[in-house]
């Protein structure tokens, strides 16, 4: 069964961008994290810095892969108290296996 948490918590016209992809709208952000939890363990928090409706999340991106712990940043956007952009910033070089 999937939580409907993290859906109460966004726009319904959420925008994501990061180094791995784009997502428009609740559905294609839902997907996007879905395909994300099959390489992510945990998020450590380190640091919340927020100014009126933006909010940057410094976080470590605990992953099962080879790349081990990547240092990570997220800037949200809030909209009607709800999350409409998301925009995350990490060095992705260490995910590609080609490397």
């Amino acid at each position: 069964m999937t939580s409907t948490r993290p859906v109460r918590q966004l726009h319904d016209d959420v925008a994501f961008v990061g180094p791995l992809g784009t997502a428009d709208g609740i559905d294609d952000c839902i997907r996007g994290l879905q395909g994300l939890k099959q390489i992510v363990e945990s998020s450590e928090q380190r640091k919340v810095i927020a100014d009126g409706d933006d909010v940057c999340l410094i976080y470590d991106l605990v992953t099962n892969t080879p790349a081990g712990t990547i240092p990570t940043a997220g800037w949200f956007q809030l909209h009607g108290g709800k999350i409409a952009t998301i925009r995350v910033f990490f060095d992705a070089r260490p995910l590609d296996p080609a490397r």
